[in-house]
């Protein structure tokens, strides 16, 4: 049950998007239309999905203050926690790679559109937010950080899907010019914030 709940307010409450601003830049920048920002919510997904528990285990088998003690008693005061920022993004960069070596081999097409947004999820904030939560958090188990990877990746591709059917639509509506572009989308993403928040009634 506590995963379930930690599953519905990764997508819900603790929004990626909306509750923290991560991953704003490939969200305002790929979001026109539907097919390209569902492609790119999977890649994200998959990469959460991925990531989360093996960076879990760097987390507690390598990296945190004692966690080398399964080698031997001499290592229980080594502290590589200095580690964790440079070995957590070379993991998310290692899959990002291995997705776009998919993704340009079996679609193509996606991988034009996606353009050099493909290879930025490396450096996407999300990503690296949802690990650096899962420290934070200190999760007790790979099953556990993978649930919250799985919710915090349907969460950001439910956002990016969900703006870029509303700037599809927007395409056909008499926006002021002023507005057209990037100044509605701002104004839509504010609203679908505010949309969001209303989640946090839900007690779980």
């Amino acid at each position: 049950m506590e995963d379930l709940n930690l599953f519905i307010r990764s997508i819900f409450i603790d929004n990626m998007i909306f509750a923290y601003f991560l991953g704003m830049c490939s969200f305002l920048a790929v979001s026109k239309n539907v097919k390209t920002s569902f492609g790119l919510g999977i890649a994200v997904l998959f990469v959460l999905i991925v990531s989360l528990p093996i960076t879990w285990a760097l987390n507690e088998y390598v990296l945190q203050p004692g966690a080398l003690s399964w080698l031997g008693p001499e290592y229980a005061s080594t502290d590589l926690s200095f580690l964790g920022l440079i070995m957590f993004i070379a993991v998310i960069a290692a899959l990002v790679q291995i997705i776009e070596m998919v993704v340009e081999k079996y679609a193509p097409s996606l991988y034009n559109s996606l353009g050099i947004f493909l290879p930025l999820i490396a450096v996407n904030c999300a990503i690296l937010g949802a690990v650096l939560f899962m420290q934070q958090r200190d999760f007790d188990s790979a099953w556990t950080a993978t649930v919250y990877g799985a919710g915090s990746g349907i969460g950001w591709l439910l956002a990016i899907t969900c703006i870029a059917a509303i700037r599809e639509k927007l395409e056909y509506s008499d926006v002021p010019a002023p507005l057209k572009g990037i100044g509605i989308t701002f104004i839509i993403t504010g609203l679908m914030g505010i949309a969001f928040m209303s989640f946090l009634g839900i007690k779980l």
